[in-house]
């Protein structure tokens, strides 16, 4: 069964809707969607991932695509058909992009478009009960194929994000180090030369000064 739906613009990752009524029977839904905000996120900072994926966690999956720089994503249980996940999301997709494809871009705050729930809700009752004639036909619909959408865990595709964040950060760390160490080089040689030449310019001070009265006083 559908347990999750939600809907997010992938330049940012910022939340555009959600199914209101999804996840009340899933428990630790929080968890859940804390890690579909990860996902989120990591879509966002790494554009080159695969426009279609399934993500494993716990008994369920996350199917998620992605059109026109917005991603799609369910969690469904990990016996709920493959094809019919991606179904229910292209039908979310063509809706979506038709009733709110022009302001989507320029969507500043999250769930902009919460009213879209409504035909989340209406979808997702289409797509529950898989022994429907609608659904058994879908399934074997032989033109829309899912095996070649890969599937991978959720430890692993956030783990990669999590690493190269870290690096991301460590690597600004040791510029700014490098930076502020640079500096204090650039001050210890300053200071070094001061200490250097301070007594010759002292000296040659003295005797100009010298130099100076003496020719005053003649």
């Amino acid at each position: 069964m559908v347990k999750l739906t939600m809907i997010a613009r992938v330049t940012d990752g910022l939340p555009l809707a959600e199914g209101l009524d999804d996840g009340r029977e899933v428990k630790d839904v929080e968890l859940y969607k804390q890690q579909v905000k990860a996902l989120f996120k990591n879509l966002a900072n790494r554009p080159n991932e695969p426009s279609r994926m399934s993500v494993e966690t716990g008994p369920y999956v996350f199917h998620y695509i992605i059109e026109g720089r917005v991603c799609y994503l369910t969690m469904c249980d990990r016996a709920y058909p493959k094809k019919l996940a991606y179904q229910y999301l292209e039908d979310l997709k063509n809706e979506f992009e038709r009733v709110n494809g022009p302001q989507i871009e320029t969507a500043a705050r999250p769930y902009a478009f919460i009213k879209f729930d409504t035909f989340i809700q209406r979808t997702k009752k289409l797509y529950q009960d898989t022994h429907t004639q609608r659904n058994i036909a879908k399934l074997n619909d032989e033109l829309y194929e899912v095996h070649q959408i890969m599937t991978r865990n959720v430890q692993e595709v956030l783990g990669v994000g999590e690493k190269l964040d870290q690096v991301s950060e460590m690597s600004s760390r040791l510029t700014s180090e490098s930076r502020i160490y640079a500096d204090k080089a650039r001050d210890l040689n300053r200071q070094a030369l001061i200490r250097k030449w301070a007594p010759v310019a002292i000296v040659f001070g003295v005797v100009f000064l010298l130099f100076w009265v003496k020719t005053k006083i003649w």
